[in-house]
C-alpha cells in the first residue's frame, strides 16, 4: 500500500504545482484585465476571459490527466492493452464507468485519482466564480 500512496501523493502533488501555476497566471491575467480600458464593450471583453479561462483549464486539467495516465504507465496499473488515457480521464472527473478496473496491487489509484480530480476541478470553479462575482456588480453599474 506504500507505494501507492507515494505513487499516487507524487502525482497529487505535481498536479498540483500545475494547476497552482495556472491559476496564478490566470488570476495575474484577470488582475490585469479588470485595470485596463479598452475600445471594445465591456461585456465583450469578460467574455473574451472567460472563454480563454476556461480553456486554459481545459488544457490544465488534460495535462494533469496525462499525468495520471503516465502514472498507470509507470506502475502497470491497468491491465494490458487499456486505454490509460481514457482510464485516467474517467477516474479524474469522477464518471467511474467500472470498464475498466486498476489490477489489485494499484486498486488505490483510481481513488486518489479521483479525489485530486475533484479537488482541481472545484478549484477551476471556485475561480470562475470568483471572477464573475467581482465583475458582474460593476457591468450592472454602467
Amino acid at each position: 500500500m506504500v507505494d501507492q500512496i507515494l505513487a499516487g501523493g507524487a502525482t497529487s502533488v505535481v498536479n498540483l504545482v500545475i494547476h497552482a501555476l495556472v491559476m496564478g497566471a490566470l488570476v495575474k491575467l484577470l488582475l490585469g484585465m479588470a485595470g485596463r480600458g479598452s475600445g471594445a464593450p465591456e461585456f465583450m471583453r469578460y467574455t473574451v476571459v472567460i472563454v480563454t479561462t476556461g480553456s486554459v483549464l481545459f488544457a490544465a486539467h488534460f495535462a494533469e490527466i496525462l499525468l495520471w495516465a503516465y502514472t498507470y504507465a509507470a506502475v502497470g496499473a491497468a491491465p494490458p492493452g487499456t486505454d490509460l488515457v481514457y482510464f485516467a480521464f474517467s477516474n479524474y472527473t469522477t464518471l467511474g464507468y467500472g470498464d475498466i478496473l486498476p489490477v489489485d496491487h494499484w486498486r488505490l489509484l483510481a481513488p486518489m485519482t479521483a479525489l485530486n480530480g475533484i479537488m482541481l476541478i472545484g478549484w477551476s470553479t471556485a475561480l470562475i466564480f470568483a471572477f464573475l462575482r467581482r465583475t458582474v456588480p460593476q457591468l450592472e453599474k454602467h
